[in-house]
């Protein structure tokens, strides 16, 4: 049974990373409403889409301009919300859940709300939310194991788009340093 739940906790693959992230405990009282959630995602959701012109031309050009509207309303939503000025951690990450060192004790099963910046182009704002399954005391903190829950696979998969990404950038500072 140990070996089965530890293969599900490593279907995925994991790197370390530095990232900016904000640990916060969740009470009881709000748990049965969390939902994990990419920041900015409710307010583009509000504007449809563009649909192609007969210019070429000026289908583009409209294009262009409504990435870079959307990248400023991001960048507004990231400031808005806090996450630019998120303290930047060690973490150890993947699709299935995520390791922290943490001055706070946590207990088994407590639902922390991590709200975390994955340095992607664009920038990817998460709101996750996750259970602590692991807790080992170090010499001044806890190294913190959580399995993220209430998360839906779109946003799962921005998680796993940056760890590839992060071990393609491993791999690539591996080769120019032989």
């Amino acid at each position: 049974m140990k070996d089965e739940k530890y293969a599900m906790m490593r279907e995925f693959s994991r790197v370390d990373a530095h990232i900016p992230i904000e640990v916060r405990l969740v009470p009881s009282e709000e748990r049965q409403n969390i939902r994990s959630k990419i920041s900015g995602e409710t307010i583009l959701a509000e504007f449809p889409t563009l649909t192609d012109l007969e210019d070429k031309l000026l289908s583009d050009w409209l294009k262009m301009l409504n990435a870079k509207l959307d990248s400023i309303i991001n960048m507004l939503t990231f400031q808005r919300e806090g996450f630019c000025s998120l303290p930047f951690k060690k973490v150890n990450i993947s699709g299935g859940g995520l390791n922290f060192s943490s001055s706070e004790r946590y207990n088994l099963g407590d639902v922390l709300e991590i709200k975390m910046m994955l340095p992607m182009i664009p920038p990817v704002a998460l709101y996750i939310y996750g259970e602590v399954v692991k807790i080992e005391k170090q010499i001044n903190s806890f190294n913190i194991a959580v399995k993220y829950i209430a998360m839906d696979e779109d946003i799962r998969d921005e998680i796993v788009k940056f760890v590839f990404k992060r071990q393609r950038e491993m791999l690539r500072e591996k080769r120019s340093k032989k």
